[in-house]
């Protein structure tokens, strides 16, 4: 009797830890039910991509890049920057060549520098955006003038995480530009290994509030 009841016992606790075992699976692909696949501007993407990326690609600085280098590759403020060193025609077909060195970036002998992280590894048609400089002279004269870039540090209280100045177009993979050793030092993180970054952070809809708004003396 006792054998019996110690066979029975076993397939109990076996059948309880597969049931447990596959409640465990569901909640891993759906931790919460109801939010719609690509929540929060796909930010599970900043998890893979931190678990992906070396620890000196995420930490320590070289401090060369500045904010106005870092303008003065784009023609406005979110607009792709243009490739500041040479490239062979042949990666206009073949834009594994620019993820070799923007993928997870590195030191580069030839420019003397850590290459920048693209946020966007997926699109490999690089040349379709970034082109490099042909020339220093405009064909035609014009009267052009950049919009200014977003003020930085915008906070609603003393201490508070700021908001994100910048649409998430492209640009979802925050510790793609704010860490490691090629980004930018006024926009630099020290803790890219936070990845759920826009739990603090949150994108800047309005500049003016909505509504009057008193705070309680």
């Amino acid at each position: 009797m006792k054998q019996a009841d110690t066979i029975y016992g076993k397939i109990i606790v076996s059948f309880a830890a597969v049931c447990l075992s596959g409640a465990l699976g569901a909640l891993s692909v759906q931790a919460a039910p109801g939010i719609p696949q690509g929540f929060d501007s796909d930010g599970e993407r900043i998890y893979k991509r931190f678990d992906d990326t070396p620890l000196a690609a995420t930490t320590g600085t070289d401090g060369k890049r500045t904010l106005n280098e870092f303008y003065e590759l784009r023609q406005y403020p979110g607009s792709p920057p243009r490739i500041p060193h040479p490239v062979s025609a042949s990666f206009a077909d073949d834009g594994i060549k620019c993820i070799s060195c923007h993928g997870r970036g590195g030191y580069v002998a030839e420019q003397d520098a850590f290459a920048p992280v693209t946020p966007h590894p997926d699109y490999e048609n690089c040349v379709q955006c970034h082109v490099p400089r042909r020339t220093e002279e405009l064909f035609v004269e014009t009267n052009w003038q950049s919009i200014n870039p977003p003020k930085l540090g915008l906070s609603q209280m003393g201490g508070s995480p700021p908001q994100i100045p910048h649409s998430l177009q492209l640009r979802a993979d925050c510790i793609a530009c704010h860490s490691g050793p090629a980004a930018v030092a006024e926009i630099r993180v020290e803790h890219a290994s936070r990845g759920n970054c826009r739990q603090c952070h949150v994108p800047m809809v309005f500049t003016e509030p909505v509504t009057e708004f008193t705070r309680n003396q």
